[in-house]
């Protein structure tokens, strides 16, 4: 019999080691955030169905959760999101670095807006670029909603790539500075989709898939051009995602 309050307390022990807030688990698991804290405090316990999302998020297995000692899984699926402004070397040396911190910042909660908004979880800045991910429930259709939101609401030109397939998860970095960050290859093509959108596209937007199914994101358009991009072993296709999924949009699947 499981016990809900052993329970509660790996969940919150974990998910504070990862960096993550009750709101961000809620987030990529489409449920509620009171639903996260009744967890927590051992009043229930998270949906059989739930359960599975919920330990590769966190980076353990279903058994660690539940009280057996088996070793960690911090690798599971999710849709990469990596932003930046095409515009940003040129703005930088047109203004005082100050100013520029500024107009960073306006930037970034745009875009954060946007992924918050569709459920993603915020992980690092790099100027006014965002790297992020989706996972669970329809990560795929949410990161590109999240996108085209992203470029409706920026005042700013955006470069963004976006890539789904498996996703490492964890804390990075000398053990004092610590810091929750996401690797593997579908993190770098995104970040060379984002790079390759802003000087191909005009749009700027560029989504790639890599999962085992090989299959399109929904809305895609057929077959608009393929990449080899460098470091990359393997050919990634672009397609075009219609209109009224935002303009010019790309998707690529390996």
């Amino acid at each position: 019999m499981i016990n809900i309050e052993e329970l509660g307390n790996r969940i919150r022990v974990r998910r504070r080691k990862c960096r993550l807030t009750q709101h961000d688990i809620a987030r990529a698991l489409q449920v509620s955030p009171q639903a996260v804290s009744k967890w927590e405090r051992g009043e229930n316990a998270p949906d059989i169905g739930v359960l599975a999302a919920l330990a590769r998020l966190l980076g353990v297995s279903t058994d660690w959760l539940l009280g057996s000692r088996t070793e960690k899984r911090d690798v599971f699926e999710a849709t990469v999101f990596a932003s930046g402004v095409k515009s940003a070397r040129e703005v930088s040396e047109a203004i005082t670095p100050s100013e520029f911190a500024a107009w960073t910042n306006a930037v970034c909660f745009q875009v954060t807006e946007a992924v918050l908004r569709h459920d993603g979880i915020p992980v690092k800045y790099t100027g006014p670029g965002q790297l992020a991910f989706f996972s669970g429930i329809r990560h795929r259709e949410r990161a590109v909603d999240a996108a085209n939101a992203a470029r409706q609401t920026s005042a700013v030109p955006l470069k963004l790539g976006l890539c789904s397939g498996l996703v490492y998860y964890g804390a990075i970095g000398h053990p004092d500075y610590l810091q929750p960050d996401i690797m593997g290859e579908t993190v770098s093509i995104a970040l060379l989709s984002c790079d390759w959108a802003a000087e191909n596209i005009r749009s700027g937007t560029a989504v790639c898939s890599m999962l085992e199914d090989r299959s399109n994101l929904s809305g895609a358009d057929g077959l608009a051009e393929e990449v080899q991009f460098p470091g990359i072993s393997h050919t990634v296709f672009l397609n075009e995602i219609p209109a009224e999924k935002g303009g010019e949009d790309l998707a690529c699947r390996q």
